[in-house]
């Protein structure tokens, strides 16, 4: 939430408190809406694409996919508390779970020659400037 100028404390903590219903809120600056748009409200198609993704990678090696669907949420979501809750970068959580010539460093590399840190990367930076399009019509 962003906090107009002429709020004050009160309405500000009832407003917190009426978000936090439904996920976590937090104070932010304006400028920072629009970014907010593109990271978090057009990233959840984003985690959904991926998610769908891993599940298929699965299929494609044999698993049934309604398996490989659960596993893969069920992966997002302890992903998510773990850097949630452990309070852990990102890449310190990936780097944990690497071991030297292991599974994950084979499987990030192939990541990396399929771009998919600058394709997401580009996927919040479309959607943030969609959202300031918008936001000024």
């Amino acid at each position: 939430m962003a906090r107009g100028r002429h709020v004050g404390s009160s309405e500000t903590n009832l407003l917190q408190h009426l978000l936090e219903a439904c996920g976590r809120c937090e104070e932010v600056p304006e400028a920072y809406v629009d970014i907010h748009t593109g990271l978090s409200g057009s990233g959840v198609a984003f985690v959904c694409a991926f998610s769908e993704a891993l599940a298929e990678g699965a299929v494609k090696m044999g698993m049934p996919s309604s398996l490989a669907h659960r596993i893969a949420a069920q992966t997002l979501l302890g992903t998510a508390k773990m850097l949630l809750h452990e309070g852990q970068h990102p890449a310190q959580l990936r780097s944990d779970v690497c071991t030297p010539g292991g599974t994950t460093i084979y499987g990030l590399h192939a990541l990396e020659q399929g771009g998919l840190r600058a394709a997401t990367m580009s996927a919040v930076e479309a959607a943030t400037c969609r959202a300031k399009e918008l936001s000024r019509k």
